[in-house]
């Protein structure tokens, strides 16, 4: 079995309240905490973890590579001020100890003793930065950020996506909501991207809400975006072939926590997504999850599992996890 820290063990955002997942809005208001078997998530708006530096480098290499990842349209450079004072404001909240945001006269004092980050800047200048509002904040968050403008429909007209699960950022950026949605089965015909949309217009300043989503992904891979999709698309077929011990360690259950959050000063939507992984030889070690995650994975709608990129190893991974009882210690 892989070695897994206690921390993304206790920390990890389990997505099934029962054994049957269907697409819904699933959602509730953040910042208030979730008891699990093994532990506690959902705090605050941003988590960090023993993640956080390896993310952060992955994701700065991965911006080097290709800057489609990060996108602002004229028109979003103020919701991307917003978004960075935002996230300063609720990082410095999370995490006092070593993270701060002090008001000085005209300007802002930022500190990340994490990141080495010692910056006083002026709120709109962006002299006083050394990188787009957004691509700075991005380089302190793991949380990939998308900005939703609100005309008469949504539009995602900015954002910062390094770890996109089977989608592109650089594809979508300017589509409205509806459309970037317009390809996830049965959405449309039971009327649940209708009821998010809505919902999300109604958003108000200081009322952040959450969700969860989830897939699943071979290896410990975070970006699976379109552009990657020749180097991680042919892992669907490895996880056929290799070993039973293998395969727990190979196949990992991917989750989504996503925060919406109306931005006070643009009135911008900030959707968040910040994604953790679990391999399945670790959540066998959790009874309750183990027992729920094999029900509801082997329960899954063909054009569900299909859309999601698991229909190839859904009845394995269902099967292994039915086979595997928890056993060891879960770190």
């Amino acid at each position: 079995m892989i070695t897994v820290t206690a921390d993304l063990v206790s920390n990890f955002p389990f997505p099934f309240p029962e054994d049957r997942y269907r697409y819904s809005t699933n959602v509730q208001p953040a910042r208030r905490p979730v008891d699990t078997p093994v532990g506690q998530w959902g705090a605050s708006v941003v988590d960090i973890d023993t993640e956080y530096d390896r993310e952060l480098d992955e994701r700065a290499a991965i911006l080097a590579a290709d800057p489609t990842r990060h996108a602002v349209l004229p028109h979003m450079v103020p919701a991307a001020w917003d978004a960075m004072l935002t996230l300063m404001r609720e990082l410095a909240l999370a995490y006092p100890d070593t993270m701060r945001l002090t008001r000085t006269g005209t300007g802002w004092h930022w500190e990340n003793d994490l990141r080495g980050a010692d910056l006083d800047f002026v709120y709109g200048d962006a002299d006083t930065l050394p990188a787009e509002p957004l691509a700075y904040i991005a380089g302190q968050v793991q949380e990939d950020i998308v900005l939703l403008d609100q005309r008469e429909q949504l539009y995602g007209d900015a954002g910062v996506v390094t770890f996109a699960a089977d989608w592109s950022f650089g594809f979508d950026v300017g589509m409205s909501f509806l459309e970037i949605h317009g390809p996830v089965p049965r959405i449309r015909q039971e009327g649940v991207i209708t009821r998010a949309h809505e919902f999300l217009k109604r958003l108000q300043p200081h009322q952040p809400y959450r969700r969860t989503n989830w897939t699943m992904t071979i290896g410990r891979r975070l970006d699976v975006s379109t552009e990657r999709y020749p180097e991680w698309g042919p892992d669907r077929e490895t996880a056929l072939l290799v070993d039973d011990a293998t395969f727990g360690d190979l196949v990992h259950l991917r989750v989504e926590v996503q925060h919406l959050v109306r931005l006070p000063d643009s009135g911008a939507i900030m959707f968040l997504i910040r994604t953790y992984m679990m391999p399945l030889s670790v959540l066998a070690t959790i009874e309750p999850w183990r027992a729920r995650a094999a029900e509801v994975i082997g329960e899954l709608p063909e054009d569900m599992a299909d859309y999601k990129g698991i229909v190839k190893y859904q009845r394995r991974a269902a099967d292994w996890l039915r086979a595997h009882g928890a056993v060891g210690d879960a770190a």
